[in-house]
């Protein structure tokens, strides 16, 4: 019963904060050290429930996703002022790219305690020169951004393989700082989240294939819709207050948060 209440607040904790500006990683690092949920299948666990909040923005976007697939078995890819695949790959490639180069680093060296916090820092200094930069907006919505804009945002993706940068903060910063509206930022992060989160989520269960087993198929279920539900909730309730919500409240919380885990996990 404690696993199945651990795998439920996690999957809540995942879920409400996995596409907010705030650092998925960070808070979910604090929470198993909360719960005492650690290690083994825990850290499995932190990789598979991701799942349930890919599944819930691919919901959300479906028919988003349905038009740009449609677009692409016609061999429609360069449809001009309408977001195509064009712009998903330039926009997923660049992460791709340094993830498969620094693989080890990243795994091996900025999971720990000190380099969250620095990001969580980091991230929030990101959000906050966003802001105040006040760039001309040349893009409202999706369709408006340029392939120039996606490759940009792109490269702003790469930060997120630091873990505590947060990926939504660093392409939403990204794409207001190259032009583009909140909305129009926050809309493209979440659409080019589904892939890039789910070969990421692949590839990262391949390589702790050896710490799965069938008795954690049940926690990892309940965790999963637990991070689905919530996470249609928080992508929802976000869109509506990015319009007038600016992102200085985000990194705010996050230099609280970077206060909190420094004092519950490094202290």
């Amino acid at each position: 019963m404690e696993d199945l209440f651990n795998v439920i607040i996690l999957g809540i904790v995942e879920g409400l904060t996995e596409f907010l500006p705030v650092s998925s990683t960070g808070h979910m690092i604090l929470a198993g050290n909360v719960l005492g949920y650690e290690g083994g299948s825990a850290d499995t666990f932190k990789i598979v429930v991701q799942l349930g909040a890919v599944l819930a923005v691919f919901v959300l976007y479906f028919r988003r996703y349905m038009d740009i697939l449609k677009d692409m078995v016609r061999l429609k890819l360069n449809v001009p002022n309408k977001l195509n695949v064009i712009h998903m790959i330039l926009a997923m490639l660049p992460a791709l790219i340094v993830y498969l180069l620094l693989k080890d680093i990243i795994k091996n060296d900025l999971f720990g305690p000190g380099p969250v916090l620095i990001s969580l820092v980091a991230g929030g200094v990101l959000m906050i020169v966003a802001e105040l930069a006040k760039r001309k907006v040349t893009s409202e919505n999706t369709d408006d951004i340029t392939y120039g804009q996606a490759l940009g945002i792109g490269l702003f993706q790469c930060l997120a393989l630091w873990p505590g940068f947060s990926r939504s903060g660093s392409t939403i910063s990204g794409g207001m700082l190259l032009g583009t509206s909140r909305k129009a930022a926050a809309d493209f992060t979440f659409i080019i989240s589904v892939p890039v989160m789910f070969g990421a989520t692949v590839l990262d269960l391949y390589d702790s294939r050896d710490l799965l087993t069938k008795d954690d198929l049940v926690l990892f279920l309940v965790g999963g819709i637990a991070s689905f539900i919530v996470a249609m909730l928080a992508v929802v309730t976000f869109l509506n207050l990015i319009k007038r919500l600016r992102l200085t409240w985000f990194a705010l919380y996050r230099f609280v948060l970077a206060g909190l885990f420094y004092w519950l996990v490094m202290a």
